[in-house]
């Protein structure tokens, strides 16, 4: 049945995975009406993942959310990774929390969407998109359901709806890259015997086997030997049982399976990020290959670049170019995030060729600062967007650490005075000056005066919504030079 309804918000959001959900907090944090959508009736009973990686944490953490998370995990001292026999020590990383935290997707997801409802998310399961056009003041989205069709007219439009985005699709945004050579099967199944197979990687005559020990069961991985011509073709227990035979040459008994599916090395990326009034992020703007266990973490990285520059601009208050710069900033990045991925694979390879390159690359992580630069390549903790003005500061750019503060009341962190989604310029002096130059700003930047015992050399610092420093003063002698420039540039003019 079709309905000629049209109802009205200011943002849709397609797609209940941690990219949607998360991006849902942040734009209800800012006081944007909000519609989710998803096409699934019910979140999946199995889990494609088990990981958020530091900067994930960290980002969480500047919205006050990390704990719920820790309080369900347990913490891994390193970051995963694939193709080198060495462990990525997260000690000394750019970074408050380095470890990673196992903790089911699933979980995460309901922890996200329990937070999203709370601050008023309208979200809508078992609601696919069918179509979109778009305009010059919006989009307009024709959602199904089960007995009935329905338009949705909002501002904008984000799709947060996986590889395969219908978003993407409708919105005619190439997806280049490279197409998957090689395959790998997963099951999530009991062993017949416990003994069979231990945890970990088991190499045998003809490839090998990784075993991840999960409650009541076991995750399999490896690697597909007969792959079919369609490459989304159900996987069968005697599938999984063969390809194990295969790779260590003797049968394992496999049972009661829970979940079972084929995965390749396929890397593409979205041309664009933006196309009108319609944005894309997580899976929809990029996939790769599983290496490294990144990708709810970058989904969780997209959204929060994303939520409070398109807050900003459903608002009226932000400044010209502000809403592209999610383009060039996570385009940049996600090109790194496949370079990472694609690297890690290439060297998991059994190949006499890389053999060399994966010894000369363990040599080097022998030393901490190259083993420390490796850990942070691949969970995204190098991550520094361009900044106006440019300075030499090591920080700029990056995401700046939860700094301890005291203030003229109370002792806080940075993380503290984030959780609001709103701009924070420390003023870590006192100066004089410094609030009479940002007084314009005060209804999207909230200047706090503090000290910094940790770090007395630093003296201020204009913090974006996303954690990321974007002006920095260290010396007594200077003044708010570029102070201006870097406010009107974020938050537009005064």
């Amino acid at each position: 049945m079709s309905s000629d309804r049209t109802t009205e918000t200011e943002v849709l959001v397609v797609g209940a995975g941690p990219a949607g959900l998360m991006l849902a907090t942040e734009l209800r944090l800012s006081g944007v009406d909000t519609v989710l959508v998803e096409r699934q009736d019910r979140r999946p009973d199995f889990c494609r993942g088990f990981n958020l990686n530091a900067r994930a944490l960290d980002l969480l953490a500047r919205r006050g959310l990390a704990d719920r998370f820790l309080a369900e995990g347990w913490q891994a001292p390193h970051a995963p990774t694939a193709g080198l026999p060495v462990t990525l020590d997260l000690a000394g990383a750019h970074t408050d929390h380095p470890f990673s935290l196992g903790i089911p997707q699933t979980r995460v997801e309901e922890l996200l969407e329990d937070h999203a409802r709370d601050l008023g998310t309208d979200p809508r399961r078992g609601h696919r998109l069918d179509d979109l056009t778009q305009d010059g003041t919006g989009v307009t989205a024709t959602i199904g359901t089960a007995g009935d069709t329905y338009r949705i007219r909002a501002g904008y439009l984000v799709g947060c709806d996986g590889g395969r985005s219908t978003v993407r699709g409708r919105a005619g945004v190439d997806f280049p890259g490279t197409d998957a050579t090689r395959f790998s099967l997963l099951g999530d199944v009991e062993l017949a015997d416990p003994d069979a197979l231990p945890f970990g990687m088991t190499a045998g005559p003809g490839g090998s086997v990784f075993t991840i020990p999960r409650p009541g069961y076991v995750r399999i991985v490896t690697e597909d030997p007969t792959p079919p011509e369609r490459k989304d073709a159900p996987v069968t227990l005697d599938q999984l049982r063969h390809a194990v035979a295969t790779a260590l040459g003797r049968p394992v008994e496999l049972r009661a399976p829970r979940w079972l599916t084929r995965f390749g090395d396929a890397a593409r990326q979205a041309s664009r990020y933006r196309a009108g009034r319609v944005l894309l992020a997580g899976d929809a703007a990029h996939i790769h290959p599983p290496a490294g266990a990144i990708g709810v973490n970058v989904a969780l990285d997209d959204a929060v670049n994303l939520g409070w520059k398109l807050a900003a601009t459903v608002r009226g208050t932000a400044p010209a170019g502000l809403l592209d710069s999610y383009h060039d900033e996570r385009h940049a990045a996600g090109t790194q995030l496949l370079a990472s991925t694609r690297a890690q694979v290439l060297l998991a390879e059994p190949d006499d060729r890389t053999a060399p390159l994966v010894d000369f690359l363990t040599r080097l992580a022998g030393d901490p600062g190259v083993l420390r630069a490796l850990a942070e390549a691949v969970t995204g903790l190098d991550t520094r967007y361009p900044m106006r003005p440019e300075t030499s500061h090591p920080w700029l750019g990056r995401l700046l650490p939860d700094l301890a503060l005291v203030t003229p009341t109370t002792r806080t962190r940075l993380s503290a005075l984030l959780a609001t989604g709103r701009g924070v310029l420390l003023d870590l002096a006192p100066w004089p000056s410094l609030a009479e130059t940002a007084a314009g700003w005060r209804d999207r930047v909230d200047i706090v005066p503090a000290r910094c015992p940790e770090h007395p050399d630093l003296l201020a610092a204009l913090v974006r919504p996303d954690g990321h420093l974007a002006w920095v003063r260290t010396s007594a002698s200077g003044d708010d030079a570029g102070l201006p420039e870097a406010l009107e540039h974020w938050f537009g003019p005064s």
